[in-house]
């Protein structure tokens, strides 16, 4: 499985998208599970811990991934020994990890022995499979050879699938079950890294690379919080709303956690290559390549968040029953995040990609402070509906934090944010007031207006064609290739 060149941004994105897109599926598939067969008491439970366990998986990273993506890009770069040194690094940080987190928990939730003893099956295997697989992931994106990526993920996933239908067969009780769930995610990791060893040999005795440590400490707070954001609400409402509640919130929030999974793909697929513009410094190359992304980004999120917004009651009871129904306004809310999320991931790679990763931590960390007041106020003010607006908020106010620091914020404003919002958010408006009670009708009248971004931005639409029609060509010309051959034997 030696790699040659790199795929292009297209290729890698068109990777990405089925890779994810079936991820996704079967992600979803697992939460409408776990959410009839745990039941809403129990599944507020799992998601406090699930929590923790993400966090704890961040913390044996570090930001880590981030600093070898820069560091591979470099011209010259020895990247077997950047990769040597990161798995080093991994390892240490997976034992401080256990250590530390594990104190916490016990310390936090002495009275709670359901939970503790949940954490200990959930997050054992859950954080050494993430870190394994997250290693692997990190070097195949470096190499830009995202089918790996892709397969990795979808191997996670199903596992994941698998190990809670095995479970319920055999009606394992919760904690057996979130040990499934955690050895889903290590079985994932051990393929991943014989993927990577396949590829590349690892030297243990090889010399330190230590530019891993050159503004690690930005990358490392600015990563935590960046995985600390989307599960702070459960973290937080524990202490001011009843475990049943997080469970309805949990439920309303993980549907577009989940699909948020699908914007990355043009990240995924993009972020090597904004670091390699930058690190070469193709600053033009680099803004264009960025105000690009977040077009196609804005309207990946946009397409997600109406069927959402208009058919909320609908689909959670379609997907979990009737009895879930009270997490259909929390999610009607929540899905504006889909297209907020979307852009604030654009944006936040471009300040990371140009050097800038301090402002993306500082943005990040006031965020979360913010945060914090709004779930605990809301929530305790206007309970799960107070919960899901604290949501959307600060997804707003990281929005602004990342535009007001963006190199060229005035062209990104003009080329991306204010006529895409500008327009999406009037649309909605004006949909959800004359035909509120026409929700079909008006998903459908939205749904068809975003074709029109298309038309309408030139140089989308110019970017759109240009990739069509080199396709038809290298196509044609495959095809010729083929028959000359043909021809001459």
């Amino acid at each position: 499985m030696k790699l040659t060149k790199g795929n292009s941004i297209s290729t890698n994105i068109f990777h990405l998208f089925y890779s994810t897109a079936l991820t996704s599926v079967l992600n979803a598939g697992s939460l409408i599970i776990l959410a009839y067969y745990l039941q809403s008491y129990h599944y507020g439970l799992f998601s406090v811990v699930l929590a923790f366990a993400m966090i704890m998986a961040y913390f044996t990273d570090a930001g880590l991934s981030d600093i070898v993506l820069r560091e591979g890009s470099l011209k010259g770069a020895d990247v077997p020994s950047v990769i040597s040194s990161y798995i080093k690094m991994r390892a240490v940080l997976l034992l401080v990890t256990f250590s530390v987190g594990f104190l916490i928990i016990e310390i936090m939730h002495s009275d709670n022995g359901e939970l503790i003893r949940t954490a200990y099956f959930l997050v054992v295997p859950m954080v050494a499979g993430v870190a394994m697989q997250s290693i692997s992931i990190t070097y195949f994106q470096l190499k830009e050879k995202m089918q790996y990526c892709g397969i990795i993920r979808i191997i996670s996933a199903f596992s994941l699938v698998s190990s809670i239908i095995i479970g319920m067969l055999l009606s394992l009780n919760p904690f057996m079950i979130s040990f499934l769930y955690g050895c889903s995610y290590l079985t994932a990791g051990v393929i991943g890294m014989s993927f990577l060893c396949k590829n590349m040999k690892i030297v243990w005795g090889r010399k330190f690379h230590k530019g891993l440590l050159h503004k690690i400490g930005s990358f490392t707070l600015g990563g935590l919080l960046f995985v600390l954001l989307p599960h702070l609400g459960p973290l937080v409402l524990e202490r001011t709303l009843t475990l049943h509640e997080v469970g309805l919130f949990a439920v309303a929030y993980r549907i577009p956690q989940a699909l948020q999974q699908i914007p990355f793909i043009v990240a995924g697929a993009y972020y090597p290559v904004l670091f390699r513009y930058f690190n070469h410094k193709e600053w033009k190359k680099h803004l264009s390549l960025l105000i690009t992304q977040t077009k196609i980004m804005a309207l990946i999120g946009m397409m997600m968040t109406i069927p959402f917004y208009y058919l909320s009651a609908p689909i959670i009871s379609l997907l979990f029953g009737e009895t879930w129904l009270e997490a259909a306004i929390p999610l009607k809310i929540l899905s504006i995040l889909l297209a907020l999320q979307a852009v604030n991931i654009s944006l936040a790679d471009g300040l990371t990609t140009s050097s800038r990763q301090i402002y993306r931590t500082s943005v990040q960390l006031v965020a979360v402070i913010i945060g914090i007041f709004l779930y605990v106020f809301s929530s305790n003010q206007y309970g799960l509906i107070g919960a899901a607006f604290a949501g959307l908020t600060i997804e707003l106010f990281t929005l602004a934090g990342f535009w007001i620091f963006t190199s060229e914020k005035w062209r990104v404003a003009r080329s991306v944010l204010i006529p895409y919002l500008t327009v999406f958010g009037v649309t909605f408006v004006l949909l959800d007031y004359f035909l509120q009670s026409h929700s079909i009708l008006a998903m459908t009248i939205h749904l068809g207006s975003l074709p029109l971004f298309l038309l309408l931005d030139r140089e989308l639409n110019e970017k759109a064609l240009n990739y069509v029609k080199r396709t038809f060509l290298r196509k044609w010309e495959n095809e010729n290739d083929k028959e000359r051959r043909m021809g001459n034997g």
